[in-house]
């Protein structure tokens, strides 16, 4: 198995030399492109040793201010002594775009050169301090065959192009600001392309750009539109405007990720770029919107001022995450948006906290660094800033980041500076609430009420369970806002391990609808009544708490079940789901969210002990149970939504669809074949699976011809198989299908991705022989794609002893190949310790 050396934020040296211009010139052939990057390098220090990474590179030539060198290696370094403060250092590198399919570096995407430098891509460009705290002014001259590539890109602006001979052009940009090599990008290929532009609030006009696959272009309206108005959104709320001459989106159908924010030129997973009522959902149109955004918010908070370590990753995702959720909470208009934010904590990080790969959202060790672009990282650490936000409010917080970008514009900086800068702006002592950057965990809040029937108090206590990296935790400051029914909102600042809280007189005792807004990343312990419960679910004006009181009534009840025993939950939650029905739609957008049963993942999140027998049974006995006693109100209820034409009402009746599937099979089938848009039609498709109705096969067939020539549509194909009833007896047909692609990380994730967090049959015999077979061939192709498809499987110890032997079994075998990767052997190490 190939091993990273670990590397410690404890062990973080800066550089022992500045690059401060890089001239790359780039000649583009298909497995023999030939790099040519030129810099100008500073002493930073008095270390005269020079270390260059490089990965998979043939070094064709190296000099030093005009000699020529002769290389020396180390541990994959090259290494260079350098006299004097400075020199020009030339370094000429081939490499075969071809056959990387790790798609880190630069690649072939669909007939189009793409690159991938984050974190550590640039690497396998050229040699270079592949570090963040590494900032350069770039120039980029791209040369390639004009007939087959006539559109070259880079960051910056353009400043030079024109013919050469033998049928082949050039293009040369310059980016002004400097920034890290993981910021670099190169794209040449043959587009459509959407022009558009936007005049920022100085009076500046900007060229907006975004470059698709031939025939796509009006597919990328909706992304510019968006692009458009996160512009406008980052002035009016931050201040912030854009800042080189034109902006650029290319959007390509082989990418690890979601989208990079490379400087002036974000290459997209196509996925997030491609909309139109007949390809794409609601739920696209938003996803598009919000991460669309998050690339663009990334030009100041991530690219302007940087990471100076790849530890302080949060800096930038947790920050820029936060300011996507802010901008899509005003852009989509969605009563259910936190709700969707909180599921991603409280069913994917929990897990992730709870498991081998537990990490604080500024980890403290790393081998392979694709293996903290996590749920913690991004999704806690937007969290954190939430709650930062919500300690300052609103002006306080803008005051911080007035104050951040005024210290750092230009900087490679820490979570500290960040913090500093808030603590500093607000003249506030913030010391204890960086503990959230080193404490992993999620923290356990414990609710006492006391009543003496008069006064009403709250006690609260706080503790963090020791999880794998770390077993000794201290108490973290944490907002817990709080509604008592009928007596208005608050909240109260936890800030120690133990807390009383007088909350006044009331002429009985009232009904306390506890962590509104899931105002802290924190598990919930309350022993609140059954009935009080109930009455949330039906009165809470907060959205989040009615989800969350019908989750906690189902706990209860599922826990029962799987002890052989009844619970009057039951009867408590259909009575709520039935209420709800029957009286006046208020909010869809919400109802859509409580009339869903929770999936298998977020039933596993309730137990230490993952009984997925058990509550495989017992979801399908909720599905069954809401069907006998709640049909009526719910077919109603969807009789009365399902013509209406907004958003609200797709999402509600699609949830509807999914509840009443097995009784409505005719139903089902109309509303597929009749859908105006993509949601109708995937809704109806997902209910007919979901149901194991007769007539999924037909459904799915005619899905998949109909959009043959789609691949981002028959992503949701492949999902639909991947979760379906049987999908193993599938596999070996469903991966020979046109519309797979062992080599694309979008197809692997649809179907083997799917497959391995939904489906219970995943955890089976078969299912662990299978995954023995499969896992070892995406390694080989894709090791981050593969490494992220492997996280389920992390939590085996949680399993019932049968499957726990067996995925033990198995990811032993797995750690022991010689061929294994770096990204997988480190989770594998981990896990299996």
């Amino acid at each position: 198995m190939a091993k990273k050396p670990v590397k410690r934020l404890s062990d973080y040296q800066a550089p022992a030399f500045f690059v401060d211009t890089l001239d790359l010139h780039v000649e583009l052939h298909d497995s023999a492109t030939l790099v040519t990057a030129t810099s100008r390098l500073k002493k930073a220090g008095t270390d005269s040793l020079l270390r260059l990474d490089g990965e998979q590179l043939e070094l064709v030539s190296l000099e030093l201010d005009g000699v020529a060198v002769e290389p020396r290696f180390e541990n994959d370094q090259l290494l260079l002594d350098v006299p004097g403060e400075g020199a020009e250092l030339k370094v000429v590198t081939r490499i075969n775009p071809e056959a990387n399919t790790a798609l880190e570096g630069l690649y072939k995407s669909g007939g189009a050169f793409c690159t991938q430098c984050e974190a550590e891509g640039f690497r396998r460009i050229t040699y270079f301090p592949d570090r963040p705290d590494v900032l350069a002014v770039y120039t980029t001259t791209i040369v390639a065959d004009k007939a087959l590539y006539p559109q070259l890109l880079s960051n910056g602006n353009l400043v030079a192009s024109g013919d050469l001979e033998g049928g082949r052009h050039f293009a040369t940009w310059q980016d002004p600001h400097p920034k890290p090599c993981y910021l670099f990008a190169l794209v040449a290929g043959d587009f459509d392309l959407l022009e558009d532009g936007f005049t920022t609030s100085s009076g500046r006009d900007v060229l907006l750009q975004i470059f698709v696959d031939k025939g796509r272009k009006a597919q990328a309206r909706h992304a510019m539109d968006a692009l458009k108005g996160a512009m406008k959104w980052d002035q009016d709320n931050y201040g912030l405007e854009y800042d080189l001459d034109r902006y650029m989106i290319v959007a390509v159908d082989f990418f690890n990720m979601g989208a990079m924010e490379n400087k002036g030129l974000n290459i997209f997973n196509a996925k997030y770029v491609l909309a139109d009522d007949d390809t794409a959902t609601d739920q696209d149109y938003d996803a598009i919107a919000a991460i669309i955004a998050h690339e663009y918010f990334h030009n100041w908070t991530g690219n302007r001022v940087t990471c100076r370590d790849w530890f302080q990753l949060s800096l930038k995702e947790g920050l820029t995450v936060f300011r996507d959720q802010q901008f899509s909470a005003d852009w989509a208009g969605s009563s259910a948006t936190r709700i969707k934010e909180a599921q991603v904590i409280r069913t994917n990080q929990f897990a992730e906290d709870a498991g081998p790969m537990s990490h604080p959202i500024r980890p403290q060790a790393v081998a392979e660094m694709n293996n903290f672009y996590t749920v913690t990282v991004y999704n806690k650490g937007a969290e954190v800033i939430r709650m930062l936000h919500g300690l300052l409010g609103k002006a306080g917080f803008r005051a911080g980041m007035d104050l951040y970008f005024e210290r750092h514009d230009g900087q490679a900086v820490t979570c500290d500076d960040f913090v500093d800068a808030m603590a500093d702006a607000n003249d506030r002592d913030l010391t204890a609430f960086k503990g959230w950057y080193s404490q992993s965990g999620t923290p356990v809040v414990n609710v006492a009420e006391h009543w003496d029937g008069s006064q009403y108090s709250l006690v609260l206590t706080q503790h963090t369970p020791p999880t794998a990296d770390q077993q000794q935790k201290g108490p973290l400051p944490l907002p817990f806002a709080i509604e008592l029914l009928g007596h208005g909102r608050q909240v109260l600042q936890l800030d120690g391990a133990e807390q009383r809280f007088e909350l006044g007189s009331f002429a009985e005792k009232p009904v306390l609808a506890p962590l509104c807004g899931f105002s802290a990343p924190v598990k919930l312990v309350f022993e609140q009544s059954d009935a009080e419960l109930a009455a949330l679910v039906e009165k809470a004006s907060d959205g989040f708490v009615r989800v969350d009181a019908a989750e906690r009534l189902l706990q209860r009840l599922v826990e029962a079940w799987l002890k052989g025993e009844e619970h009057a939950a039951l009867d408590l939650w259909l009575g709520a789901l039935e209420a709800i029905a029957k009286g006046p739609l208020q909010d869809a957008f919400l109802e859509s969210e409580l009339f869903k049963v929770p999936g298998i993942m977020a039933m596993q999140g309730w137990f230490e002990t993952i009984d997925l027998d058990g509550l495989v049974a017992a979801r399908d006995r909720l599905r069954q149970a809401v069907r006998e006693r709640c049909f009526g109100a719910l077919k109603a209820r969807y009789q009365e939504v399902q013509g209406l034409a907004d958003k609200g009402a797709r999402a509600l009746t699609n949830s509807l669809l999914a509840l009443l599937a097995e009784n409505l099979p005719e139903e089902v089938a109309r509303r597929y074949h009749q859908a105006a848009n993509m949601t109708e039609r995937q809704g109806a498709l997902a209910a007919a699976v979901a149901g194991e109705l007769a007539e999924s096969e037909a459904l799915l067939a005619e899905f998949a011809e109909r959009y043959q020539d789609n691949p981002q549509v028959l992503d949701k194909w492949l999902m639909l198989q991947g979760q379906r009833a049987g999908a193993l007896e599938r596999m070996d047909q469903l991966s020979r299908h046109g519309a797979f692609n062992w080599q694309n990380p979008n197809r692997t994730r649809a179907l083997f991705g799917t497959f391995i967090a939904h489906n219970p049959q995943c955890h089976t015999e078969a299912g662990y022989a299978w995954l023995g077979l499969v896992l070892p061939k995406l390694d080989a192709i894709n090791p981050q794609a593969t490494a992220r498809m492997v996280a389920p499987l992390l939590q085996w110890r949680r399993f019932d002893a049968g499957r726990r032997a067996q995925l033990e079994q198995l990811l032993t075998a797995l750690r022991a190949r010689d061929s294994l990767s770096a990204d997988v052997g480190e989770l594998l190490d981990k896990a299996l310790a």
